[in-house]
C-alpha cells in the first residue's frame, strides 16, 4: 500500500520513521489531494522532481491542509533512503527546496554528531526561502535561518524534533570539532592586526627613544664632513682654550646685553662667595654713578 513503510527498513530512534511526524498530520496527509496525485510510486530518483516544484516550506495551513513540502517529508521516511543519496540532495546548492527537505529529514533521522556535521555547512547560505504559516500567509526567511532553527529550535514546521544532545556535550565525549563561525574568524582576523600594529607602534617608540638604556637600535653616527654648531654657554671657558669666530661673536654680544641691562635696570651678574668669606662679595656690575667697568668692595651686615 501507498501509506506503509518500504520493506526492510530500519527504525528510527526506535520507532517505525513515519511515527516521526504526529498521527493528526500523518492522517491529514494521507487524505490529501497532492499525496494521492503526486507521491504515490515515487522512489528516490523521482522524489526530485517534486522537490525542484517546490515554492514554499512548511507544515499545515487553514489549520488542517498539509503543504506539499510535509508530504515529500512523509515520503522519505517512507523510503528511508540510504545516507549518500540524502547528502547528494545537499550537494545541489542550485535546488535551495531539495536541499530544505534533505535538511529536515537529516534532522528527524540522523543522530547528534551527524546532525552537527551536516547541517552547520548550512549556516553559510543565505538565500531566501518562502514560509507558509498555518493561516495560510507567506513570510521569507533563509536558509540559514531555518538551518539554526532544526539545530536550536524544539518544534520546526509544527513537526516535534528528536531531542538533540548539546554540542559542547558531544565535543568533550565524541570529538566533535569545535565550530568557528565567520564571525569569530574574522574577529581573529582583526586582533591579530591590532596585535601587529602594536608591535610597530612598540617597536618605533623603541626607535624613537633617546634614552640609553631603552633604545635598542644603534644610534645613527654623525657625519664626519658635516660641521657641528658652536653655542656659547657658561663653562666654555674652561672647556676649551681656544675659541672660534662664532664662539668670541656670542661672547661678545653676551657682555653688550649684559652691561645694557645692568645700566638700565639695575641687574648685576653676582658671583657667590666662597665659604671662607661669608662676609664680604664683590660685585662686578657696574652701579649708575660709579665708573663704567670698575669693581667695588660691599661691607657685608
Amino acid at each position: 500500500m501507498a501509506n506503509t513503510t518500504v520493506g526492510g527498513a530500519k527504525s528510527i530512534h526506535g520507532t517505525n520513521p513515519q511515527y516521526l511526524i504526529e498521527k493528526v498530520i500523518r492522517a491529514r496527509i494521507y487524505d490529501s489531494p497532492y499525496w494521492k496525485e503526486h507521491c504515490f510510486a515515487l522512489n528516490s530518483a523521482s522524489l526530485i522532481d517534486n522537490a525542484i516544484g517546490l515554492e514554499y516550506i512548511g507544515g499545515t495551513y487553514a489549520n488542517q491542509k498539509p503543504t506539499e513540502f510535509m508530504c515529500l517529508v512523509l515520503k522519505l521516511l517512507q523510503l528511508q533512503p540510504e545516507r549518500e543519496i540524502i547528502l547528494e540532495y545537499l550537494r545541489a546548492e542550485e535546488f535551495k527546496y531539495l536541499r530544505a527537505l534533505a535538511a529536515f529529514y537529516v534532522r528527524l533521522t540522523f543522530d547528534a554528531l551527524n546532525a552537527y556535521e551536516v547541517l552547520e555547512p548550512l549556516l553559510e547560505d543565505y538565500r531566501k526561502i518562502r514560509t507558509r504559516a498555518m493561516d495560510g500567509s507567506y513570510s521569507l526567511t533563509t536558509m540559514d535561518a531555518f538551518a539554526d532553527a532544526l539545530l536550536h529550535d524544539e518544534r520546526v514546521c509544527e513537526i516535534q524534533l528528536p531531542r538533540l544532545t548539546q554540542r559542547k556535550v558531544l565535543e568533550e565525549t565524541e570529538g566533535l570539532a569545535a565550530r568557528r563561525s565567520k564571525l569569530g574568524r574574522a574577529m581573529n582576523v582583526l586582533g591579530e592586526a591590532d596585535e601587529d600594529e602594536e608591535e610597530e607602534i612598540e617597536g618605533r617608540g623603541r626607535y624613537l627613544s633617546r634614552s640609553p638604556s631603552g633604545s635598542r637600535s644603534p644610534s645613527p653616527e654623525p657625519d664626519a664632513d658635516a660641521k657641528t654648531p658652536e653655542y656659547w654657554t657658561e663653562g666654555s671657558e674652561d672647556e676649551s682654550e681656544e675659541e672660534g669666530p662664532a664662539t668670541k661673536a656670542a661672547k661678545v654680544i653676551k657682555e653688550t646685553q649684559g652691561s645694557q641691562d645692568g645700566s638700565e635696570g639695575g641687574r648685576y651678574i653676582s658671583r657667590s662667595p666662597s665659604p671662607n668669606r661669608s662676609d664680604r662679595f664683590v660685585s662686578r656690575s657696574p652701579s649708575p654713578g660709579s665708573p663704567k667697568g670698575s669693581a667695588m668692595d660691599v661691607d657685608g651686615p
